[in-house]
């Protein structure tokens, strides 16, 4: 019986150890699927890590390579009219507009760093958004580019309105000169991109100083812009803040309103440069007339 009983323990000690090397075994083989599992969705993670990223710079890069026309995109689907359509009506006399009413606000000469912050906070106050077109001598003022980027964040639209303003160099003996015009455009065009520090950014529209009607031979600026898909933009309305005698405030608004009578389509000159105090205080009332009026406030693109 005791030769027995020894066998037998002997047995199961056999036993006992045969099994702790299985759970050995079997921890080692969870410890290493364990493992592999870690690695795999390392990888995985890693993986969708860089095509993330890969998709962010993607994205990044077409917003670089996107070129921006004239206004930003969100203000441009809600404001924005196509200038060519106004610069037809404009020179066929067509003021009817199918009957819609509308009116473009536009500035000529600046930014200023006097009056074009001020017209910026009564745009923003009536919610309603301007043309600027900016000549180059103004941009070249320090401070003057940061009021242009305040110009396109607030959503309003920027116009080429010569680099120079000189009249005997784009028109020598009053008839345009292309190659004059077209340097001189071309430099305020890059001065603009340089000012917003955009250099997707790219303006259909000009206004030549002046008004392209006030000057002789400009045919071929009109095959310029039709075959580079731009417009060149006068206006049929004024309030008289550069023509003859230094008017107020009151005088401006009566002009502006004169002006535009029986027009739907209303391109109303106006100046934001220096000494035109009195536009700005003009401002806030010609915007609240127009608006009892009916008409909707637009910009060109």
């Amino acid at each position: 019986m005791a030769k027995r009983k020894k066998k037998t323990n002997t047995y199961k000690k056999k036993q006992s150890g045969f099994s702790a090397k299985k759970v050995l075994l079997l921890l080692i083989i969870v410890l290493s699927i364990t493992g592999c599992i870690k690695i795999a969705l390392a990888y995985k993670t890693e993986q969708e890590t860089t095509k993330k990223k890969t998709i962010q710079h993607q994205v990044v890069e077409k917003k670089k390579d996107e070129t921006i026309i004239g206004q930003r995109k969100r203000e441009k689907e809600i404001y924005g009219v196509d200038s060519q359509k106004v610069w037809n009506a404009l020179n066929a006399y067509d003021y009817e507009n199918g009957g819609k009413k509308e009116v473009f606000l536009t500035f000529d000469d600046g930014p200023s760093l006097t009056n074009t912050p001020n017209v910026l906070k009564i745009l923003k106050d009536n919610n309603v958004k301007g043309t600027f077109f900016v000549i180059g001598k103004s941009l070249r003022i320090d401070g003057a580019p940061n009021i242009l980027k305040d110009i396109y964040n607030q959503g309003h639209a920027i116009g080429n309105h010569s680099y120079s303003h000189d009249y005997s160099y784009l028109y020598p003996s009053r008839v345009l000169s292309m190659e004059n015009f077209s340097s001189d455009f071309k430099k305020n065009d890059d001065l603009i991109k340089a000012s917003l520090d955009m250099e997707n950014f790219s303006t259909r529209v000009i206004r030549c100083p002046g008004g392209q009607i006030s000057w002789q031979k400009t045919e071929p600026l009109n095959e310029y812009l039709i075959k580079n898909n731009k417009a060149s933009i006068d206006w049929n309305c004024l309030n008289g803040d550069a023509e003859g005698p230094k008017k107020n405030a009151d005088q401006l608004y009566d002009e502006a309103v004169k002006s535009s009578q029986n027009k739907n389509l209303v391109v109303l000159l106006m100046h934001d440069t220096y000494g035109k105090e009195e536009t700005v205080k003009s401002l806030d009332k010609i915007i609240k007339y127009y608006k009892s009026q009916g008409y909707e406030f637009k910009t060109l693109v």
